[in-house]
Parts: C-alpha cells; sequence; structure tokens
C-alpha cells in the first residue's frame, strides 16, 4: 500500500477525519500541509481504522493534528488504533519536545556598554598580537632577506598606487576647487583676495592632501586587501600554505604593507600638485588671478615645511590602512558574510585612526610650533 489519502466529515457537531493507506516518511508529506492548517470548530475525531501502514512520522502527523486541535480549544481523540500504532503513538508522544520560545534578555543600557567594551578590548589584544606578529617576521626577513617577494612587492605598488592615480587626482583637483571658492568668497569681504593662494596651498600641503588621499587609499585599498585575503582564508588557501610550509606573513602581509608605505607618500605629492593646480584654475576663473601671480605667490608662502610635514604623514598614514586591511582579511571566518562584515570594518575603522593619526601629528606640530 504505497498510497496516502484523509477525508473529513462533519456530523452532529463533530468533525471526523477517516485515514487511509500508508502513513508513512515517504508519503506524508503529500497530505501533511494540509492537515496541520486544518480547521476545527468543535469536536474532533481521527479515525485510523483504514490505516494500513503507520511509521514514526505517521503517528507524529497524527499527533500535531491532534495537539494542534487542542490548543485551539477543541476536543480531539484518535480512535481506532491497533494495539501495536498505539505503542507507538505513546512513544511518540512521551518524547514529544515542544519548543520553548526563546528566552529574551531584557535590554540594558549599562549591559550594552559592558559588551562594547569587551569588544573593543578583544579587538585591541588581537590588533595588538598580530603586530607582533608582523614585528617578528620582519626581523626575520632582515636575517634571511631572499625571503623578502620583491615581484609581490612591485605588483602591490602599481595596485595601490599606480592604480589609483586617476581617482586621487580627479578627487584632489575638485577639493582644491571647493577649497579656492570658498576661501574667495570670504577674502573677498576684506579686499584681501590674494590671500587665497595662502589659504589653499598651505592647508592643501599640509593637511586636506595628506589627509584626502588616506581616505581615498583606505576605501579603496583596505577594502581590497581585507577581501582578497579573506576569500583567500574562506576557500584554506591560506592553510594550504601554512601546509605546504610557506609562511603566509611573507607573502600576503608584508608586501602589501611595504608597498603601501612606498607608494602612499608619492600618492600624497601628486595630490598636492593637482589640488593646488585645482586652486588655481578656480581662482583664475573666479577673480581672474592670473596664473604667474599664482605663482609667484605661492614661492612666497609655501614653505618647505609644509610639504614635507604632509609627506612624512604618508608612511604613517600607510601603515595604519595597510595593517587594519589585511588583520580584518585574517579574521574573515568560514562563512561568506564575514568577509563583507570585515570588509565593511576594515574600511571604517582604517578612515577612523586615519582621522585620529593626522589629529595627533597637527597637536604635536602645533605644540612644537612648526
Amino acid at each position: 500500500m504505497s498510497f496516502i489519502n484523509y477525508k473529513t466529515v462533519n456530523k452532529n457537531n463533530t468533525t471526523y477525519l477517516y485515514c487511509y493507506g500508508s502513513w508513512r516518511v515517504n508519503t506524508i508529506d503529500k497530505v501533511e500541509k494540509n492537515l496541520l492548517k486544518l480547521k476545527i470548530s468543535n469536536k474532533l475525531v481521527i479515525d485510523a481504522k483504514e490505516i494500513k501502514e503507520l511509521d514514526s512520522s505517521g503517528a507524529l502527523l497524527l499527533f500535531l493534528v491532534q495537539k494542534n486541535a487542542l490548543e485551539s480549544g477543541v476536543n480531539a481523540e484518535i480512535v481506532n488504533l491497533t494495539p501495536k500504532q498505539e505503542r507507538l503513538l505513546e512513544i511518540i508522544k512521551s518524547n514529544f519536545i515542544q519548543e520553548s520560545k526563546p528566552f529574551k534578555v531584557k535590554e540594558d543600557f549599562l549591559a550594552d556598554i559592558g559588551r562594547s567594551t569587551v569588544d573593543v578590548i578583544k579587538y585591541l589584544i588581537e590588533f595588538i598580537g598580530f603586530i607582533g606578529e608582523l614585528f617578528i617576521r620582519t626581523l626575520d626577513i632582515f636575517k634571511k632577506p631572499r625571503n623578502f617577494r620583491i615581484k609581490e612587492t612591485v605588483y602591490f605598488i602599481q595596485s595601490t598606487g599606480i592604480n589609483a592615480l586617476p581617482i586621487i587626482g580627479m578627487t584632489s583637483f575638485l577639493v582644491g576647487v571647493v577649497i579656492a571658492y570658498q576661501t574667495i568668497v570670504q577674502l573677498s569681504k576684506f579686499g584681501a583676495d590674494i590671500f587665497v593662494v595662502d589659504a589653499s596651498s598651505i592647508s592643501i600641503a599640509r593637511e586636506l592632501g595628506p589627509m584626502i588621499t588616506a581616505i581615498v587609499v583606505a576605501g579603496r585599498s583596505a577594502s581590497s586587501f581585507t577581501a582578497e585575503i579573506g576569500a583567500m582564508k574562506l576557500t584554506e588557501e591560506i592553510d594550504a600554505m601554512k601546509t605546504m610550509g610557506f609562511m603566509p606573513f611573507f607573502f600576503l602581509v608584508i608586501p602589501r604593507v611595504t608597498a603601501l608605505v612606498i607608494a602612499l607618500p608619492i600618492l600624497i605629492f601628486f595630490s598636492d600638485i593637482v589640488g593646488i593646480f585645482g586652486s588655481m584654475i578656480a581662482t583664475n576663473a573666479q577673480i581672474g588671478l592670473s596664473f604667474d601671480i599664482f605663482i609667484n605667490r605661492l614661492y612666497e608662502v609655501l614653505a618647505l615645511k609644509h610639504y614635507v610635514i604632509g609627506i612624512l604623514k604618508g608612511p604613517f598614514f600607510a601603515i595604519i590602512i595597510a595593517l587594519i586591511g589585511v588583520f580584518h582579511g585574517l579574521r574573515v571566518s568560514q562563512d561568506t558574510e564575514s568577509i563583507g562584515k570585515e570588509t565593511t570594518q576594515s574600511v571604517v575603522n582604517a578612515i577612523f585612526f586615519v582621522i585620529v593619526c593626522d589629529a595627533l601629528f597637527s597637536v604635536i606640530f602645533t605644540e612644537l610650533g612648526i
């Protein structure tokens, strides 16, 4: 008997559910959905007289139909079971575990602060451990220079530096234009239009150029580092490297950090030039200041120290961006969702710590009178 069927009959304010055929695991799926949605208004009698075969899955379905009726306030019973079928149904009832509703912990502001604090401390401990391991592997390279991957480093210089020139140039040019326009609006009130050269050139060379470059690179390279290394960890390529005796730090971490330390100061230099050029174009268009006058004034007010200070920030920003990007890539767990989560977190953290680092530099240089 391989079929399964049922019918319902309403009589004397009672619903009779007549069951037929083979109620086994390979057949009950045909009626399970409809039976569990069966609406009973008065009393339910489940007649199992015509059930030819009944296994634990079929008995569970009968029990669930009865249980749903009882929970809705309807009296329900199962009749005409054979002794063997009754024993099976009793076993099902005695071993049935009611799914409990998840316990909801009452939201507590202080508890949330505590959990967040613990998460931050764990993150910092992991990050410090990562920096420590990187320091040790860097010392190993000084002991054995042949472990340094020149080819990989050159590749990352191209991908993080040369390939980033167009977006860096466009962003810096627009920032230079905006700074010049906004400065002119304020200075023209006092007849001091010429000082737009001072304000735009010094702010771009000292602060805005390095900051804009670092933020663009953080969004571009930190996310790339995290996604690349995260995908390698997800596909167990990193574990395979370790199995074959290769040190992942030599191939994945040190080349990226080294490449960005080399590339970012160059990008900042390029950003400064393009940003000042944008200011020169905007000044000429807004107040008719000629290029010759702008350049001559630039020579007078833009001291070399402003350029140097901006470029010196580059290696520090690069180390922050590269370390955070790689660190979050190595934190990816064995699921695809974590790649997106860690990539987002790496970009946010990289930008945040770059801004913090720039603020510290500003305070230190101001206190030193530089």
